[in-house]
């Protein structure tokens, strides 16, 4: 008794890992299908337009601004922890609309940003003033501001860059105030 219900729980375990096993077949063998159409068609250059895509239609010339910075990235060199670094980036609205900002975020708490509030009329300029203070910083560092505008792209990003090095009398002093440079 004891080996007929042992044969039949093999026979029966035997059975479905048969039946997973051709599952796993059938679906590995449709993958490798879908896989072979794909590279059928890059080598043919056809364009596979992603189900989750959306239609993006090119921005109009004529409704958006456009930023034309001097420079996006700006390097302080080396200062000592506790230095507050100021720069002003400068910009020319280089489109066929007033350029407006709408919203700079900064990427940490030790970097504030101030710009222009009103609208840049086309030939214009504006400015975007950043503020690094390295209190509590030590090393490479490279603060950005994003910068949300009616431009194509919507958004642009300034970036700081330079080494704060760690200093042990700056962070029990205060700050003698900011550095232009």
């Amino acid at each position: 008794m004891k080996y007929s219900n042992l044969s039949v729980w093999l026979l029966g375990l035997a059975l479905v890992m048969a039946s997973s096993c051709s599952e796993k077949g059938n679906s590995s063998d449709e993958k490798i299908r879908e896989l072979e159409q794909k590279i059928t068609q890059l080598e043919q250059n056809q364009v596979i337009t992603p189900s989750n895509a959306q239609n993006v239609q090119p921005a109009d010339p004529s409704t958006v601004s456009k930023f034309a910075f001097e420079k996006e990235v700006f390097d302080f060199g080396a200062i000592n922890e506790g230095e507050v670094v100021e720069h002003l980036f400068t910009f020319k609205n280089d489109g066929q609309v007033p350029l407006i900002i709408s919203n700079i975020q900064a990427s940490c708490g030790c970097t504030s940003p101030e710009w222009s509030k009103t609208p840049v009329k086309p030939g214009d300029e504006g400015f975007v003033k950043v503020v690094f203070n390295s209190r509590g910083k030590s090393g490479v560092q490279s603060p950005t501001v994003t910068i949300q505008a009616n431009t194509s792209p919507s958004v642009t990003r300034l970036r700081l860059k330079g080494t704060v090095n760690r200093s042990s009398a700056t962070s029990s002093q205060p700050s003698a105030g900011p550095v232009k440079r």
